[in-house]
Parts: structure tokens; sequence; C-alpha cells
């Protein structure tokens, strides 16, 4: 089964102070013209996207820079409400990869879940790919630096803004390429999870 962690584009959560994204009609058949034309104006950080290290990180990699291994592969979704702890971390980590070879690389946050700096330090020093949550922000909104230095500062991937209602706890195939764009700090992505075949 294929799963799409996606959220809609243009009925997505904003982050508070980011442009939305918004949809023009440049060319429209039912007004005359030869075919339907549509421009999209938007935030790299809209909906369901990566953050790139730099995004807060000033000679960070651009999306562009980080191989694609980073957002493809084995991953574990494990439920969480609130802070997660160091202690939170370890024991996801370990899950991880009790579940399957290669999934503690990838780790997805279900739930209302805050990465605090002691466990994006647990993530960051084990050395994951990539990590997810289904918040528009990975760490406390009201301080998000730390965290992000921490974890983009050892070219932890973010994955931000996923849905994640529908899956269950478990390994997962996640795919979640980004855009191929050049020296950007970010990129919208389709995010899937399809189930491993036995």
């Amino acid at each position: 089964m294929i799963y799409d962690i996606t959220q809609p584009l243009f009925e997505c959560e904003v982050f508070p102070g980011d442009p939305k994204p918004v949809k023009t009609a440049v060319r429209r058949m039912e007004n005359g013209d030869l075919y339907n034309l549509t421009e999209i104006s938007m935030c790299v950080h809209n909906g369901t996207h990566i953050d790139a290290p730099f995004h807060f990180l000033k000679d960070g990699k651009g999306v562009n820079e980080i191989p694609l291994e980073k957002f493809i592969g084995a991953a574990y979704v494990a439920n969480h409400e609130g802070d997660v702890t160091a202690q939170d971390a370890e024991s996801i980590l370990e899950r991880a990869a009790r579940q399957h070879c290669g999934a503690e690389k990838k780790i997805l946050l279900k739930g209302r879940a805050v990465v605090t700096l002691e466990a994006a330090q647990v993530f960051a020093q084990a050395g994951i790919d990539l990590l997810g949550n289904e918040s528009q922000m990975v760490g406390p909104e009201n301080a998000p630096m730390a965290v992000h230095l921490a974890l983009l500062g050892r070219e932890v991937v973010l994955l931000e803004g996923i849905r994640l209602s529908g899956v269950a706890d478990g390994a997962y195939f996640l795919y979640a390429a980004p855009l191929n764009l050049t020296d950007t700090d970010g990129s919208p992505c389709r995010a899937t999870l399809m189930d491993f075949t036995h």
C-alpha cells in the first residue's frame, strides 16, 4: 500500500509570517485559449517540504547539493505527543533499528511532537539522514534556531509538514525527493510511504 503523507499545497498549513501559496490561471480553454496554463507563487517552505542546511547555515548545502539517498529509503514512523527528550530519541532509534535494517536512518514523528535540543543532539550524533514531523517546524516554534543548527549542522535533512494520521507506527519505504532547485534553502516535495513487501 502507498500512503500519501503530503499536504495539499493550496490548502496547506503555513508557518506564521511565511507567504501563502497562490495559483493564478494564466490561460483557460473556457475563455477561448488553446490550452490551460497555471502560474504558482509560493515559499519553498510551504506545505510538506524539506529544509536544507542552507536554511540556517550561511555556508550550508543547498537543496541540489544533498544526495537523493537522504530522502529515499527505509524509514520509521513513531507516534509521540509533546516534547521529545533525549531518552525518547534513543528509544525511537532503538525501536527503528529492531523493526527494519536501516529504518533508524530516517525518523518520522507522528503527532504533536516537539523536538528538544537534547533530542536533536541524539539524532544528530546517531548520524541519521532525515528527521520528519507533522508540524511546520521541527523544534519549538518560539525558539527554532538551536534545534535546526544541531540537525542541519550535521546535515540531517528536515522533512516538515507531513501528515501521518492514517499511518501506523512501524517501518516503511519513504520517498520524499525535493525539486531540483539550485542553491535554495528548502523545497516542496511529494512525500509517500510504502509498506515493505514480505
